[in-house]
Order: structure tokens, then sequence, then C-alpha cells
């Protein structure tokens, strides 16, 4: 249970709550700014906290998952790909920006929200939703907004502690501008603190004219929450800051005030925030000291990756989402792949060839919990992934090896019938195409959507006849030999034995010979070669015995033979 890293946070965490507030729900926290596709990086804010939850759940006890949605921060910029006019509403509120062209959705915030929303549901992960725009907006912060205006010469102190501390060498290539924005989870780091030229205010208004931020706040009386701020679209505008709702606390100041407000327990944080003057530090002494609660516990998490593509990147189009995962994998898989590391490892999201290995490994794990031989740290990772407190994911009746799906899919583009019955020859038992959903439509779309145009399998339509005519005596017996077996072979196991056995007869052996002598090798490997290039024309491709019963028997003979 050592290597368990949910069971020891959780283990914190109730006794963190026992000792804050005992009897009340522990309440753990995330949050996502929906300025953006909210990619990969962005759900392990939300994966860590939710496992920790779900085992507190598990054990009997009341726990709530709160998302914060920053949908009430700044539009900060045009992302790639959206027209450029876009820019006249940076500075608005997320939820004050018109949706991309062309969306169902209210606003730019609600258009990334729910396709997120969508994404966790499919995982599996309870939450409960707080738009901040929401709670800015109806008053429900005016406390703790009025409080942080009559502290606002301690705050800005705080802030001075750090404002000219810079960051550690190390920690500055650690982490670089991409990875910074794709581990920022909740808020801006980059945000301005409050600081201006008239004083020190933690209170950001948008201005009633152009609703942008670009405010200066000139002037604050505490007793009357006189507010007055000009804007540089010209506006100047006094207001009572009691009543006033158009408006939030810088993020330094928001985030503890968060805390406080909801009894944040949990919350994990980017590895950004180890450095001096970032958010998660400086909160932790404004929470204290401003109002009054305490920090949350928890880690820093690392940096996800994606395999074959770039490092992820809200400022950059077509970052990988939850929902770009789980269109090529199960909700139990992408679960699992955070489940199994700690918040502190990187690890990566594999889109390219690697997603057959990773299936793979998964496949060999459900396999040893069936039969009780995985580790105890790898048993409660897959637990974790395949089931919650309240329910247990969807899965795959009849599982078959993803890059055997993708191999058939990609050989027969998708005919259905044709695919049936490939996929009989691996399980006799298949009754219809249905018993593979969904780990087959998985693969199907991998197959279409992230393997390139030129990696595809396309079988020749016709013999090379070149290459045919170019062949030595020693190549064309081992065609007369792999002909003449595929009646006698013709299944996955048989049609294995015989395309290594070939090579081995031809070297004077049994073809169950267990020999395996570099010479045997290299000529395995050419005959697979060969094969390849008469099938499909290129020295690669899908597994040889999944490629010829796909070809079929006749059509095999004739390409082999001309």
């Amino acid at each position: 249970m050592d290597a368990d890293w949910v069971a020891r946070f959780a283990d914190e965490v109730i006794a963190e709550a026992e000792r804050r507030a005992p009897g009340k729900p522990i309440v753990c926290a995330s949050g996502l700014s929906p300025s953006g596709p909210i990619h990969l990086g962005n759900l392990r804010e939300v994966m860590t906290p939710h496992l920790v939850a779900d085992e507190i759940r598990r054990r009997g006890y009341d726990c709530v998952h709160v998302l914060s949605w920053d949908d009430f921060d700044r539009y900060r910029k045009v992302p790639v790909g959206v027209d450029p006019t876009w820019a006249e509403h940076i500075g608005k509120p997320l939820t004050s920006v018109p949706a991309p062209p062309g969306s169902e959705h209210p606003n730019w915030a609600e258009h990334f929200k729910a396709p997120m929303a969508a994404a966790l549901a499919d995982l599996g992960v309870e939450f409960h939703g707080i738009s901040q725009t929401q709670m800015y907006t109806s008053g429900a912060y005016r406390e703790q907004v009025l409080l942080a205006m009559r502290e606002r010469k301690r705050i800005d102190a705080i802030l001075d502690q750090y404002r000219t501390k810079a960051k550690p060498k190390a920690q500055a290539q650690a982490v670089d501008a991409d990875e910074a924005a794709a581990l920022e989870g909740s808020g801006a780091a980059g945000e301005d603190d409050g600081s201006g030229a008239g004083g020190y205010y933690p209170y950001k208004p948008y201005c009633s004219v152009c609703d942008r931020d670009v405010t200066t706040v000139t002037a604050y009386d505490d007793a009357t929450t006189e507010l007055t701020y000009t804007c540089a679209c010209g506006h100047t505008e006094t207001v009572l800051l009691s009543e006033h709702t158009r408006g939030k606390l810088v993020w330094k100041v928001d985030w503890p005030m968060r805390w406080a407000y909801e009894g944040v327990v949990f919350e994990p944080s980017g590895v950004d925030h180890s450095s001096p003057g970032s958010s998660f530090v400086v909160g932790g002494q404004i929470v204290r000291e401003v109002f009054g609660a305490e920090q949350p516990i928890g880690p820093m998490y690392a940096f996800v990756g994606i395999s074959g593509m770039a490092k992820m990147s809200s400022s950059k189009g077509g970052v990988p989402t939850p929902a770009d995962a789980l269109s090529i994998m199960e909700p139990a898989l992408l679960r699992w792949l955070y489940a199994r590391r700690r918040p502190n490892q990187s690890f990566k999201v594999s889109f390219d060839q690697e997603i057959q290995r990773m299936y793979d490994e998964w496949d060999t794990l459900t396999r040893k919990v069936a039969d009780g031989t995985a580790l105890p740290a790898d048993q409660s990772a897959h637990r974790r992934a395949t089931t919650t407190a309240s329910l247990t994911l969807p899965d795959t009746p009849r599982r078959l090896p993803y890059r055997t799906l993708a191999s058939v899919v990609d050989i027969t583009t998708g005919h259905e019938e044709q695919t049936l019955r490939i996929l009989r020859e691996f399980d006799h038992e298949i009754a219809g195409l249905d018993e593979l959903r969904p780990r087959l439509d998985k693969a199907q779309h991998w197959v279409s959507t992230y393997v390139p145009a030129d990696e595809r399998t396309q079988v020749r339509e016709e013999p090379d006849a070149e290459l045919l005519a170019s062949l030595g005596d020693v190549e064309r017996e081992s065609l007369r030999l792999l002909a003449e077996g595929l009646d006698e072979h013709w299944s996955l196991d048989g049609l294995t034995t015989l395309l290594y056995g070939v090579p081995k007869v031809q070297a004077g052996l049994d073809m169950s010979a267990k020999a395996a002598t570099p010479e045997l090798k290299a000529a395995q490997r050419a005959f697979f070669v060969l094969l390849y290039r008469l099938l499909v024309g290129r020295d690669t491709g899908p597994r040889l015995p999944t490629l010829l019963l796909a070809v079929g028997r006749d059509r095999v003979r004739r390409l082999l033979a001309g």
C-alpha cells in the first residue's frame, strides 16, 4: 500500500479535516479557466482531487469535490483559428465574450466549459460546479471583498515580501512559458496583483461602459465603501462597493479568499506554484493573516505531455482535450493514466502508435487483477480506474487487443461485414460487432484521425510483377512454402507458426523448432519485409497474421505468385 498515493493523501486529508472542522463535509477543490480548450494537462487539476475525494467517499465520509469555473476571469488573447476581430473583447469577463463563430453556446466560457463537463461525466467524475461569474455578480463574496479592501495595506505588505524575489534559475529552466500556461490550473498567475500609481487595491472593477478590466482604482473610502475608478476607454465612475458586483478580487487574493469561503482542505496546484511569489505560496500567507483560515494541503502536480505531439498549451491551436482522448480510448484507461502515477510524476498520453502498447499494458494488468497476481498498488490503481464510490465505468463486453482492432479496421477501412469476418478468426464466439464496442469504435477513430495517410494500409490490387521477377531461388521457395501452408495453418496461431516457420524449414529445421540464432532471426526479418512489400508496397505494416487473414487466402496466393 506504500505505493498507493491516493490512499496516503486520503489519510492525510481525513486527519486534517477532523482537526479543522470535525463532523463537517470534507472539501476538495479544483479550478479551471474556460479561456480556451481545456486540455489534458488541466485534467490533472481535476483528476488528482477527484481520486482523493472518491477514496474518502469509499471510506464512508461525506466529501464534496468543488470545481470552480473561473469564468469571470478576463479574456486575454484571441486563440489561433479564431476571427482576429475577437480582439475587441480582450479585457472582458469570459462570460461576456461571444462564443466562437458557429457555436451553440451563449458565450465564450460556456463554449469551452461544455465539452469538459461532458468529458468529466464520461470519466465518472462527480463534482459541484461553481461559476465565479455567478458568485461575484450575485454578491455572494461581498463581505470577503469588503474585508480584502479594508485589509489592503496588510495584503500589499505581504505581496511586497515576494515582489523582489526572482525565481531560482533551476525553476526558471524547468518550466518554460508553454508549460507554465498548461500547469496554471485555476485563475491566472500572470494577472497583476492590484498595484497601481494611485495605491494598492486588491479589487478590479469591470468598466460599466466598455465592460473591460482596463481600469484603475483611484480612491476608496472604507467608511462609505465609495470606490472611484478610471478606465482606459475614458470613463470615470464612483460606485458603492457594498453594492457593486461587476468586478473581482485580483487572482492572488481571490484564490485564498475562496479557500476560506469554501473551507477547502485539499487542492493540488501546478509545479509553477513552488516558486517564490507564486499564487499558492503568497495565498497561504494571505488566507491566514487576512481571511483567518488555513491553506489547503495538496501536492504540486507535474506536466502531462502528449506522445508524438508538441507540449500542450492553451495558447496554441489543436491542443488535445479530454474529449479528444476519449474519442480513442475507453474512460477507464484514461482514468488509469492519471491514477497510476503520483502527482509529481510527469507522464504522456499517447495519440501515436504508443497507444497500442498502452492498451496492451492495460489489458495485461486487467488479467493480473482477475487472476490475483497484480501488485497491491496496481490493484488499487485498476480499481480506481474502473470504478468510483458510486458507479462502475462501462467496459467493452468482449475484449480483443486494441492493436488487433486497429489493424483490422485499417485494412478493411471500416467495412463491417469484412471486419466481423476477420475478427471471428481471433475469437470464434463473437456474435456481432456490438460486443466489441466501444473499444472497436475507439480504435477505428484512432486509425481514421491520428494515423497519417502514408502509414495507412493499402493492400495491392495487382501483383508487383517487377519485384516478383527480381527474386532469387531462396525467396521464391519461401513464397511457395507459405502458399502451400495457408490452408493447413489458416488461423491466427497457425499463421504465426507458419510465418516464423518458413525460414526455419529453409534452414533445415522443423517448423516448430525453438531455434533463435542471429542468422535465423535475420532470415525471418528479410522474409517479413518481402511479404510486406508484395502485399502492401511497404517494408512494414500490421502484424502479418492479421494482414493475411484480412486479405484472404486466394488474394494472398495471387499477390505472392503473380
